[in-house]
């Protein structure tokens, strides 16, 4: 039997387990050259996220957390941080991925921002294969809006423009 798959808020009582499930990705998965000290939106989620009018969600099989996503919303954009998933639950079959995506672009939508953009790795093609088919468009850091908080290690960046009709 398959496990029950919900996606919900996390707060602070769940960073140890967000940090747990996004950590080794980072590290170990993509070699990327981050700890948790870099990382202090890992450390209080409520600060980082919520109270500036974003959110965070995460993806759960049964108890276990699988996959996560952020929204940042500095300055009415949305910024999309922390998507990552568990190797084993990543593809069509469990479709993680595209829920936390719908779940987060339905929120921005409601919440009236009308841009979502992120910043990426080079390395990372399957996470650019992601986000091109649903609708995001690469773009220079050029053209990044001035509220946008990069991270040190990004070096691709997308955009969506969204509406409140806009399909995912």
């Amino acid at each position: 039997m398959e496990p029950k798959m919900t996606i919900l808020p996390l707060s602070n009582a769940h960073r140890d387990a967000a940090a747990a499930l996004i950590l080794p990705i980072q590290q170990g998965e993509f070699n990327v050259p981050i700890t948790l000290a870099d990382q202090p939106d890992l450390l209080d989620l409520e600060a980082a996220y919520f109270r500036p009018g974003g959110h965070f969600w995460g993806a759960f099989a049964g108890d276990e957390l699988v996959g996560t996503i952020g929204l940042l919303a500095p300055a009415g954009i949305g910024v999309i941080r922390k998507m990552f998933v568990k190797q084993a639950w990543r593809g069509k079959e469990w479709r993680i991925a595209q829920q936390l995506l719908e779940t987060l672009i339905t929120y921005a939508q409601a919440h009236g921002m009308n841009d979502i953009y992120l910043g990426t790795l080079d390395h990372m093609h399957a996470a650019h294969r992601f986000y091109e088919r649903n609708g995001f468009t690469r773009i220079a850091k050029e053209n990044l809006p001035a509220a946008f908080p990069f991270m040190p290690v990004d070096n691709v960046f997308y955009h969506l423009p969204i509406t409140k009709s806009a399909r995912i």
